[in-house]
């Protein structure tokens, strides 16, 4: 779970600092900088588990993905940044296992990684576009007297008791040498978090890399032999994904033989349904008299879910055609009628991925969704937000198989959302000027309501009440637009009159403004 994040360098994310809770929720206009904020994010994420150079090129620029790495940095006029920084408070599971099966133990579960990057230009003319460089990268362990300071959202003894570990004190990775100094090491100490002993049964001694060398991070080599609490802290940025569910995936069968987990753009949805529903068949077989029913309950809990968002559901089950080794998924509407999701509209299938999401607790992790209103009737934004708060981790409640460590983070720009969602989970995302090294650019901000949880950290920034009310109020006058083009409210050509100005909706709109501001 990522509880903060610092980046500076990236994109156009200069000083950014925000922190997060189990579900939060990032709103602004279009090319604030919402995106950029979900790509630092996959950023670490990847290079969690693959190299710099691959890392760069995985993360989309202005043109799709990426060609040029200094197309991360930030940049001013034609002028690039040569160094990126990024700073990541996280909470990691206290128990995994390694590529080669291997068992790890956390000695410290609530830690801080920082990594610093920068752009080297590229001597070789056969690598015209340069290359990166880790100018360095630390992983520390948070104390438990640190957390009021450090996690500062609300949150329940028995949630924080049941994720908190530490059996250590120091490093788990550390620099030594400085930023320019060509014999710069990135170190990795010994971890007691496993048996702490190589083979024979000596202790292992710290180890060291130079910097200037290195393809990828120490963490994405991290085993668990030798440093399982930097593995399990990969494991942990290894699962910040972002969910991009594309209704062709969605609406495609799977074979017997396909993979059973929910891949990120929505593909085996069918096999990951039915994989839940005979997991609970087989866990409930003890109190059947007959298996006849097998997987119902699962069906049962999907259909309802679904029903919140379209009344006329009945049921959602799996097809499975034996001849052509298919599972088709299928919801049958009260008159009887049996629908393929190939014929299911795209936000019907994006709520049934999120519904099947949320009943599977064997995906953990972090999920950044853009969006998750699209294709969703305003009426039915309530549905979709409660389902997206119910996938994340309860806080009142110890972290076990059935309130698994999840985390949602969302973006949007639509005034229906943002009205909805807790007031402590609403992050607003603007353009600001900043001015440095005698430079004058704009950057993103992220603000918070003045109240919440979040203005316990005295640096944090107040979002003005202001600039809620395009929220608030969002559609504009008459005397405010020119839907002509003609630079004014006045037309030659006759005003087409829009519903929000009609005398009998007039009424509604301003009792609902009242209510919200009553409220």
């Amino acid at each position: 779970m990522l509880t903060r994040l610092k980046v500076s360098g990236f994109k156009n994310l200069i000083d950014v600092d925000i922190r997060f809770s189990p579900f939060t929720c990032i709103a602004g206009a279009n090319g604030v900088g919402k995106s950029n904020l979900f790509d630092a994010i996959q950023f670490l994420s990847a290079l969690s588990n693959n190299s710099l150079i691959e890392a760069a090129r995985s993360i989309r620029d202005e043109g799709g993905k990426s060609s040029d790495v200094r197309s991360l940095f930030h940049r001013v006029g034609n002028e690039y940044d040569t160094e990126m920084s990024f700073e990541a408070e996280m909470i990691i599971s206290s128990h995994g296992t390694d590529d080669l099966g291997q068992e790890a133990k956390a000695s410290s579960t609530i830690l801080r990684y920082i990594l610093i990057i920068a752009y080297r230009p590229e001597q070789n003319p056969l690598k015209p576009l340069g290359t990166l460089e880790i100018i360095k990268e630390e992983l520390t362990r948070l104390n438990k007297s640190e957390l009021p300071n450090n996690l500062i959202f609300d949150y329940s003894k028995q949630w924080i008791d049941s994720l908190f570990v530490t059996r250590r004190r120091g490093e788990f990775i550390s620099t030594e040498g400085e930023k320019n100094d060509e014999d710069r090491k990135i170190k990795v100490h010994q971890d007691s978090g496993s048996s702490g002993r190589k083979e024979g049964g000596s202790v292992g001694k710290t180890r060291r890399f130079l910097a200037r060398t290195l393809p990828r991070t120490v963490l994405s080599e991290s085993n668990a032999v030798e440093s399982p609490t930097a593995l399990l802290a990969k494991r942990e940025m290894q699962s910040w994904r972002i969910l991009q569910l594309e209704p062709s995936s969605l609406r495609k069968p799977d074979d017997f033989m396909t993979d059973t987990v929910l891949g990120m753009d929505g593909s085996h949805l069918p096999s990951t349904l039915y994989r839940l529903a005979m997991l609970s068949d087989i866990e409930n077989l003890n109190d059947r008299e007959s298996s006849d029913d097998s997987g119902q309950q699962v069906y049962t809990q999907v259909a309802n879910t679904l029903s919140e968002l379209i009344h006329d559901v009945r049921s959602v089950s799996i097809d499975r055609d034996e001849k052509r080794q298919l599972l088709t998924l299928m919801v049958q509407g009260r008159d009887g009628t049996s629908h393929p999701a190939r014929s299911l509209s795209d936000g019907t299938l994006r709520f049934l991925a999120l519904a099947v999401l949320n009943l599977d607790h064997e995906t953990q992790g972090l999920l950044c969704l853009e969006e998750p209103e699209n294709g969703i009737h305003p009426e039915r934004i309530p549905a979709i937000l409660k389902l997206l708060q119910s996938i994340a981790t309860d806080v009142n409640e110890q972290v076990d198989v059935d309130n698994p460590l999840r985390q949602v983070i969302i973006n949007t720009h639509s005034p229906a959302v943002v009205l909805q969602v807790p007031d402590d989970s609403l992050v607003i995302a603007e353009l600001k000027e900043i001015v440095n090294n005698h430079k004058r650019y704009r950057g993103v901000r992220f603000s918070c309501l003045n109240g919440t949880w979040r203005t316990k950290d005295d640096a944090v920034n107040i979002v003005a009440k202001g600039r809620l009310l395009g929220y608030l109020n969002p559609v504009a006058s008459n005397e405010e637009i020119d839907i002509y083009g003609n630079g004014n409210s006045q037309s030659k050509s006759k005003k087409k009159s829009r519903v929000v100005d009609r005398p009998d909706i007039q009424p509604y709109i301003t009792g609902l403004m009242e209510d919200i501001l009553k409220s």
